[in-house]
Order: structure tokens, then sequence, then C-alpha cells
């Protein structure tokens, strides 16, 4: 049986003034790409890579170039989004709630206080799971509800859970594009490499890299693969190269996305830079100097990925 959310006019959104257009070349908003709304999932196999991290950051990112953004953690259990938003103490409604017929789903939407395109949407509350008959169309009919609405949103970003599992499965069942955060070890990577294949079973042919807590000294030193190396061997387009950066840890504490910070830090600048690169469905092409001068270092990476 076809199920669909309740739905009440959504308010149009007030409008946040653009990022610096210095940083851009002079333009003050990027060119969107394809039809809206974009449904994009943020993930990355590994935990604790910084998934959670970018895709607040993306969705701060959006909201400022007043591009209206749903951010969904899908994670029914271990949400962590609502607290690197600053938005904790305000979820009181989740999308199981709207799936079970007790609120409308605008009432489970949670607006940004600072940032009035960016809302939030919770799976389900704390340490509280799924009733199994939700199954993996879950996401997917929230999402088509959101096309619905009276004023969808420009993207919908879902924070996919760590691993592989049924969680998953159901965070990117809606998705037709996807963001694949890794790190630059070889743990990461091979966890990388194996989701990647799984998106592209599911029919996600538009991945993207972010390699996130890169460190310019380690990388020219070789002991640490650099963006170019991870991109060679996951064979993925280039969204961002995000800088290891000390304040993304007292940004999470405030509950205040990097993206927001003035002056701005070089995390939160690759993030910004991520962000229009995702809007204009764009890749990087620039190479760091440093990376086209050190020698190539011949190590078997990819015989971590053959098993």
């Amino acid at each position: 049986m076809a199920f669909s959310p309740r739905l009440l006019p959504a308010t149009p959104p007030s409008r946040c003034p653009p990022p610096a257009s210095s940083r851009h070349g002079g333009r003050t908003a990027p060119e969107l790409s394809g039809p809206t709304p974009r449904v994009v999932v943020v993930t990355s196999g590994k935990g604790g890579v910084g998934k959670t991290t970018t895709t607040a950051n993306l969705a701060a990112s959006l909201a400022r170039l007043s591009l209206p953004a749903v951010a969904v953690d899908a994670d029914a259990g271990l949400r962590n989004l609502d607290l690197l938003l600053g938005l904790e103490n305000r979820v009181h409604l989740t999308a199981a709630d709207v799936l079970a017929g007790d609120c409308r789903l605008d009432q489970a939407l949670v607006r940004h206080r600072a940032l009035h395109d960016l809302q939030l949407l919770c799976l389900s509350k704390p340490r509280s799971k799924l009733p199994l008959a939700f199954g993996s169309k879950t996401l997917t009919w929230v999402a088509d509800a959101l096309r619905r609405a009276a004023n969808p949103p420009a993207f919908i970003l879902i924070d996919c859970p760590a691993g592989v599992d049924a969680g998953f499965v159901t965070a990117i069942a809606p998705a037709e594009e996807a963001v694949l955060v890794t790190t630059p070890d070889i743990t990461a990577l091979r966890d990388a490499d194996r989701v990647a294949g799984l998106l592209e079973c599911d029919g996600i042919k538009d991945i993207k890299i972010i390699v996130n807590r890169v460190r310019p000294d380690l990388v020219k030193g070789e002991d640490m693969m650099s963006a170019l190396d991870v991109q060679e061997m996951l064979g993925l387009p280039l969204l961002g190269v995000v800088p290891e950066d000390a304040e993304v840890i007292r940004s999470t504490n405030r509950g205040v996305p990097l993206v927001l910070n003035d002056p701005p830090t070089p995390a939160g600048l690759a993030l910004e830079q991520a962000t229009w690169r995702l809007v204009e469905r764009d890749a990087m092409t620039a190479v760091m100097v440093e990376e086209q001068e050190r020698p190539k270092k011949k190590v078997g990476f990819f015989s971590f990925f053959g098993g």
C-alpha cells in the first residue's frame, strides 16, 4: 500500500546573505545544475572519518547560498547531526513519528535559528529503532513527500550511518548522488572502495569523494597519501580536500558549523568550496604544487582492496 505523509503548506524561507564573493572569482553564487530537489547521500563506510561534520557544513553552506536544504540524520539509534547544528534541544518529533501517522512532516522539520534555509529531520529518537514494518523505503517516502511540498528544498542531504547494513540500505535508497568521505589511510580507503561499489550496484553513478583530515606536512614527507593518490586509487572525481584543522573540535562542541566561522578556517573554506562544486556538479582539477613535485611512491596500496 502506498504511503503518503500529510503535509501543510510550508512558509517561504527567509534569505541569508551569501558568502564572500572574493573567494570564488567574484561570483556571489554558484550556478545550480540539474532539477531540484537533488537528493544526495553523504556516506563513508568507516565511522569516524568526518561524515556527519561534512553533512552539517555542506547543508549550512547551501543555506548561506540561499539554496534551501533539508539535512536528514539517517542514523536510527545514534544520531549526532542535531548536535553539530546546535539543534539538539529542539528535536521533539522525527520521521518515525511522521510515518506512524502521529504528526505531519512539516512538524518534524526543525528550522535552524540563524540559517532559515536550513532544516533538520531526524529519522528517529536516540537509542530507538525503526519499526521493521517501515523497511528500506522509509527515506524514499520522506523524499517523495518533500518533493511534493509547497516549497520543496533545493537539496536533501542524507547523513548515512556507518557500516553497510540495513541503515546504509535505507539511507541510500532515495539518493541520486553520493558524496563519499574518506581519510587518506588504508583502512578508510578500503571501506570507501567497498561502499563505492555498493552505491554503483544500487544505480548511483554520480559519486564524488571528499578527502578529509589531510596534513600537507605528512604528505610532503611521504608519510601520508595525497588527495591525488586517493583519487587515483578510488577512481572517482574529487569534490574537495579538507585539511586537518583543530577548529573542527571547537566547532563541534559549540554546535556551530565551521563554514560560519569568522574569520574562516582552512577546513571551513575547503568545505565551502566543496559545496560550490556540489551545486555546479563540478570536480577539482587543480593539483597542489607539492603533489606535482614529489616523486611517485610505489607502494602496494591496492593489495588492501583485494580481500
